[in-house]
């Protein structure tokens, strides 16, 4: 079976989609990293993620420029492109050891595996201090095997991303990861572009990953609403991440398609709604199915008078619902057998009636 675990929690084949709140690019300190994990966890989700970030230390180029869409209007969905230095972007994501410490409290007291992007392996030191559930590589780390490698040898579970990757670069950070002796991973398509366009989404990558490697495939989701959400857990993701924030007209990348408010308790509630209708692969009735299946279906009935020991003509019958008695796959059976009793019009036939 293709399972990978985080924290008490398997992820996988026989297991419900695992659900985790991305709160890293959407806090702005540490006040609202708490709120929105106090929120995750009152809506039911299974994991946050964070992302440890040293601005000062990853971005050499200052004036680097990304470039995002913020939301203006909620009411008419109105956009607005914004290019902003890199630096300032990833500055406004930085805490405290001393803050990542309550944060990572405050999962526990929401009942939230704890899971966070790192960038050096000073990162990793931090995380295994704070008892992290799961470790994750960025897609524009994917190349960056020294990093996977000592992500690997922390023993926690690892979640790679794979955006703007080639199969042969995910080959390689896979190989990395289990040369280290960690088979616990998570291989996530994730698109690019914030927001992601749908060309760029490719869900059906999905399958392809969990055919290509033993491993479970997740989707990191980078689009309003929750469509696609949906349709990846339809296509088989064992795992989804999506973005939370507290206001989603915020002047910062990621926020304009994330969830707020109660949106957090109703992503996690359809979820688990196309779960149930997921059902299993196999044909199984559920009681309500067992009696419509026979209401709705039809029997075999007299449409005249017949008496004790007369033979039964196929001009004396008709088909009608409900479908209790003798179906009509036994038509040729009932034709030419003698009644066992005198019957009026109308009868519904059972084997009882009739002289087998």
């Amino acid at each position: 079976m293709s399972q990978a675990r985080i924290g008490n929690h398997t992820i996988g084949d026989g297991a419900h989609c695992f659900i985790t709140f991305e709160v890293g690019p959407t806090h702005n300190g540490l006040t609202s990293a708490l709120e929105l994990v106090r929120q995750a966890g009152a809506a039911g989700a299974d994991a946050v993620k964070f992302q440890i970030i040293d601005a000062d230390r990853l971005v050499a180029d200052r004036q680097q420029l990304f470039s995002y869409e913020v939301l203006l209007d909620r009411i008419s969905g109105k956009r607005e492109t914004v290019r902003e230095p890199l630096y300032e972007i990833l500055k406004r994501r930085e805490l405290k050891p001393e803050e990542w410490r309550q944060v990572r409290a405050a999962a526990d007291a929401a009942n939230l595996a704890f899971c966070a992007t790192v960038s050096f392996l000073e990162d990793l030191e931090l995380l295994t201090a704070l008892g992290a559930h799961s470790v994750k590589i960025a897609s524009s780390d994917i190349n960056h095997l020294p990093l996977i490698r000592a992500a690997a040898r922390t023993g926690m579970n690892v979640q790679i991303d794979t955006g703007n990757a080639t199969l042969g670069e995910v080959e390689a950070a896979v190989g990395a990861i289990v040369a280290e002796g960690n088979d616990n991973i998570v291989i996530h398509q994730c698109p690019s572009g914030y927001p992601a366009h749908l060309p760029s989404i490719q869900l059906r990558m999905i399958p392809t990953l969990k055919r290509m490697f033993p491993f479970p495939a997740a989707f990191s989701d980078h689009t309003p609403g929750w469509e696609m959400d949906i349709a990846a857990v339809a296509v088989g993701a064992d795992l989804v991440e999506k973005t939370i924030t507290l206001d989603r007209c915020t002047r910062s990348v990621e926020h304009m398609f994330s969830l707020e408010g109660d949106e957090l308790a109703a992503f996690v509630h359809a979820i688990r709604n196309l779960e149930t209708a997921l059902g299993e692969p196999r044909r199984r009735f559920s009681a309500e199915e067992r009696h419509k299946r026979q209401a709705t279906r039809r029997s075999i009935f007299l449409v005249r008078d017949k008496h004790t020991g007369e033979r039964i003509e196929e001009a004396d019958l008709d088909f009608r619902r409900p479908g209790y008695g003798i179906p009509p796959t036994e038509l040729d059976r009932v034709i030419g057998l003698q009644v066992a009793r005198d019957l009026s019009a109308g009868t519904m036939l059972s084997w009882t009636d009739v002289c087998t």
